[in-house]
């Protein structure tokens, strides 16, 4: 048995944005030593593609949610289903409109030993 029950960043999504982010940060030491305005672009603009590859692949199903899974899910190459939904938890997810619905009613709040009446519109 392992000795650890997760298997977070093992996936499609993870080692293609990992690979890519190799790349740029590959390309950021390049125009450090180089001195390149445009050659540090270049790398920030891999990088930024990194992110945006990693979120896109995971959205497709390519990446896992957080936490623990059945080990029949574990292999690199199973592709998340579940993914279309949103998985509970994912900052990804939440930025794509992706997951549980969230309430948008706004409630009132109360301050204690402060009356209703304070604060409300005069006449009303």
């Amino acid at each position: 048995m392992s000795a650890h029950q997760y298997d977070e960043g093992h996936t499609v999504a993870g080692w293609t944005g990992f690979a890519v982010a190799i790349v740029g940060t590959t390309v950021l030491g390049l125009g450090v030593i180089m001195v390149s305005v445009p050659v540090l672009s270049g790398g920030l603009a891999i990088v930024a593609a990194s992110v945006l590859t990693t979120w896109t692949l995971h959205l497709t199903g390519w990446g896992k949610p957080p936490g623990i899974r059945p080990r029949a899910q574990w292999g690199m190459r199973t592709r998340d289903l579940s993914a279309r939904a949103g998985h509970p938890g994912c900052v990804g997810c939440r930025l794509a409109g992706r997951g549980p619905a969230r309430s948008t009613a706004v409630e009132p709040t109360v301050v204690r030993g402060v009356p209703e009446s304070v604060g409300a519109e005069p006449g009303r």
